[in-house]
């Protein structure tokens, strides 16, 4: 196999990969968005415990499902992605102070969130004319 059509192979399995990830995360943030606009009872309850009041709940709701739709429009990934980083920050300091529940998970996605935004940092770049 000559190494221009293996070159091919293993960038055309990246990108695969990477729309993977941000379809599945999208997802995630569509679902845990739609819980909370739905009004779950447990969801309900964790805005209580928060104290912030159920505005917040929506407030958050509206972040998340904003986050997923940016992510995957290609050219605002970045933009989606670091808005789902902040959220997962604001989970995961939700989870220590207050909650004390699980934190790993809010970490894992902020990484990968994280890493996201770093892989497409060139959106971020303020242009000027």
């Amino acid at each position: 196999m000559p190494a221009t059509t293996a070159h091919i192979s293993v960038a055309r399995l990246k990108t695969i990969g990477f729309w993977l990830v941000k379809i599945l995360l999208a997802a995630l943030f569509l679902f845990t968005g739609g819980a909370k606009l739905a009004g779950l009872p447990a969801v309900v309850d964790v805005f209580e415990r928060v104290g912030f009041g159920q505005w917040f709940r929506y407030f958050t709701a509206l972040l998340e499902l904003g986050g997923a739709a940016l992510l995957l429009w290609p050219s605002t990934t970045a933009f989606g992605a670091l808005l789902l980083t902040i959220v997962s920050v604001g989970a995961f300091l939700a989870q220590l102070l207050v909650l004390h529940e699980d934190i790993i998970h809010t970490i894992v996605m902020a990484v990968i969130l994280g890493a996201i935004v770093w892989m497409h940092r060139n959106q971020l770049r303020i242009r000027r004319s």
